[in-house]
């Protein structure tokens, strides 16, 4: 897996941001080259949980390259052949654009771009309504070629039933076996 070029995009589950950091890490320490792909929510939107710019210089120098911020250089970072793309954490209104062939932000470019050069797309969701509306988007995304899930479950089933996010510290594991073309199992953790 050394030198694999991976797109490792990011969205707007704020929360999660800090989930990212240690999987991240460990995908540099395999070797793997990670360019780092901002959707605008995540790029541009300071929360609670950090600013914005701050997670920005995180993911830079976690990945040692500048981030991709515009749908134009998300595309011109495909088409310099990366091997797979990571979305992590990937949003519920992501994985909708996904399921629904949208390409209108930096993410969802680099993801079209990789399924259409037949290259794994690893998604490591966090939703608060992946038991609700963005189930059906879960569903379909599951039957489609090229896509591989982190594994995932509830994170909260007592005060958030709907909510679903990955375990990130499988991120690693699963992008390892998608590049061999395999979905990592379970895919329903606990």
């Amino acid at each position: 897996m050394t030198g694999m070029k991976i797109g490792f995009a990011l969205t707007g589950s704020h929360c999660t941001f800090a989930a990212v950091v240690e999987p991240m890490k460990e995908l540099v320490e395999r070797g793997f080259r990670l360019i780092p792909i901002f959707s605008a929510a995540a790029a541009e939107t300071s929360t609670r949980f950090g600013q914005a710019g701050d997670w920005r210089e995180t993911f830079e120098s976690i990945c040692r390259e500048k981030a991709v911020t515009s749908i134009r250089g998300a595309e011109e970072a495909v088409t310099n052949k990366l091997d797979a793309v990571v979305v992590a954490p990937c949003t519920g209104g992501t994985m909708a654009k996904l399921a629904n062939a949208i390409s209108d932000t930096p993410v969802t470019m680099a993801v079209k771009a990789v399924l259409r050069n037949d290259k794994p797309v690893v998604l490591a969701i966090a939703t608060n309504d992946g038991l609700g509306g963005s189930g059906a988007n879960i569903g379909r995304l599951l039957d489609k070629k090229g896509v591989f899930f982190v594994p995932f479950g509830q994170d909260n089933p007592l005060e958030k039933p709907r909510s679903l996010v990955c375990r990130f510290a499988l991120l690693p594991d699963t992008l390892e076996e998608a590049l061999a073309g395999k979905q990592i199992q379970p895919i329903l953790a606990r």
